[in-house]
């Protein structure tokens, strides 16, 4: 887990959360209300596919790009059960709460370089990506 989450507020302009995902070299920002909790999730892809490909306006609020509802893991949860939480809900980055509190994020890539054996780390992987990316695995592979 990360310990340190990029956040935002949802209102925060698209080309500011681009930014701020540059300047700190992340692929996401967690957006967040008033009391710090996750109300949105805003993805470089959610960026430039659903906002910059459709002609959107940059200065729009970041929440019309985000995904919602935001899909949360717990602090004492192992590895094999936020990887299972993300396979199950298609998605690439996990924010964990502890209680009400945000205090981390797992991203896939935490996954597959934490989990001391490359073969789960490689499966792991693959499940996740498998179900994130349906398409590319299944379509586009021939598979």
């Amino acid at each position: 887990m990360t310990a340190e989450v990029v956040t935002a507020p949802p209102d925060e302009p698209a080309h500011a959360v681009a930014a701020l995902m540059r300047d700190r070299n992340v692929g996401s920002v967690v957006l967040v209300d008033e009391g710090g909790r996750p109300v949105g999730m805003v993805t470089d892809r959610d960026l430039t596919v659903d906002l910059l490909a459709d002609a959107g306006d940059p200065e729009s609020p970041a929440e019309s790009c985000a995904t919602v509802p935001v899909v949360t893991g717990r602090l004492d949860m192992d590895l094999e059960e936020a990887a299972a939480l993300m396979v199950s809900h298609r998605i690439r980055r996990l924010p964990v709460m502890d209680g009400e509190d945000l205090v981390g994020i797992v991203t896939l890539d935490d996954i597959a370089v934490r989990t001391g054996n490359i073969e789960i780390a490689q499966q792991i992987t693959a499940d996740v990506a498998r179900a994130v990316f349906p398409e590319f695995y299944f379509h586009q592979r021939g598979g």
